[in-house]
């Protein structure tokens, strides 16, 4: 799949949640600040990374990954933007945050809908944002990619020691809107990580039952995870930390309608009170000819 994307340069976030009246700058600048942190919008991600020869360049390290296709990315955010989003998994409410414990899994994440903070918010509006998802269209090649605003199975993920997550494939359909789960976007908070901490995300080939791939959480790197029959993964080695920080990160899932790319007919057609007398006559010229003598009339005039 080839896209030409045209990378916004203003106006970024058009949804971004304001900055207070006593943080704002002055009129002139193009951004929002938080907590004192000025964040021009044509600055929240690196404009490299959604060149057509770049992305060319990742589409090919994404499918010859193994053990399946997958693609680690360094700094795509500007990391003042990740900080702040750090800072934020203190301030979230305890009733935002569920935590999940069973036999296969330890983890926390913020609750389906969850108001996040500003920071946070930005990140998922630039992640869910159309031009986004057309990257990640042309660097997968799955096209009409759908985002969760609510943010199932997503959002704010953290781990706390001695916590692990069995080796698994994520689900196939998101449970409330029964999308087909296409991928998940990852991004690691954690600085100055050491690998002995444990932790690091694995990626299993299932036939030889082994790790092949270990990603560590590092702070600014993101992971493109596609879902698909092989695509195992986990981090079954405990969480150690010698001064008890947790292991955080940011998630979002990608999705597509199973009715994508098909026609669809007057169905995804306006319906219009009064209709004009020769779209009546095509009307009832398309009830009473053959499908296939009206596909090919379509395929020969390219107007019918």
């Amino acid at each position: 799949m080839s896209a030409v994307l045209s990378f916004p340069t203003e106006n970024l976030i058009s949804s971004a949640p304001m900055a207070p009246l006593h943080e704002a700058a002055d009129v002139a600048f193009d951004g929002i600040s938080i907590r004192g942190v000025r964040l021009p919008f044509a600055e929240i991600v690196d404009r490299s990374f959604f060149a057509q020869d770049r992305i060319d360049q990742l589409r090919q390290q994404l499918n010859g990954a193994a053990p399946f296709p997958h693609l680690v990315l360094k700094d795509v955010f500007n990391p003042a933007l990740l900080e702040l989003v750090a800072e934020e998994f203190d301030g979230l409410p305890g009733d935002y945050w569920s935590d999940v414990k069973t036999r296969y899994e330890s983890t926390r994440r913020s609750v389906l809908g969850a108001n996040l903070g500003p920071a946070s918010q930005i990140y998922f509006d630039t992640i869910n944002s159309g031009w986004f998802t057309e990257w990640l269209s042309a660097v997968t090649g799955i096209p009409y990619l759908l985002t969760d605003p609510k943010l199932f199975g997503g959002g704010l993920h953290e781990s706390r020691n001695g916590a692990t997550f069995a080796v698994h494939r994520d689900f196939n359909r998101h449970r409330h809107l029964g999308l087909k789960n296409e991928m998940v976007f990852i991004t690691y908070l954690n600085k100055n990580w050491d690998p002995t901490w444990g932790s690091a995300l694995e990626l299993w080939d299932k036939k030889e039952d082994r790790c092949v791939t270990e990603v560590q959480p590092e702070f600014g790197h993101s992971i493109l995870l596609p879902h698909g029959p092989t695509s195992y993964h986990g981090h079954t080695k405990p969480l150690q930390t010698p001064d008890g920080r947790p292991r955080r990160s940011v998630a979002a899932y990608f999705y597509t309608s199973p009715l994508v790319g098909k026609q669809h007919g007057d169905e995804s057609a306006s319906v219009f009170m009064q209709t004009h007398r020769a779209d009546r006559v095509k009307a009832l010229a398309r009830w009473v000819t053959p499908p296939i003598v009206w596909s090919i009339a379509k395929k020969i005039t390219g107007r019918v």
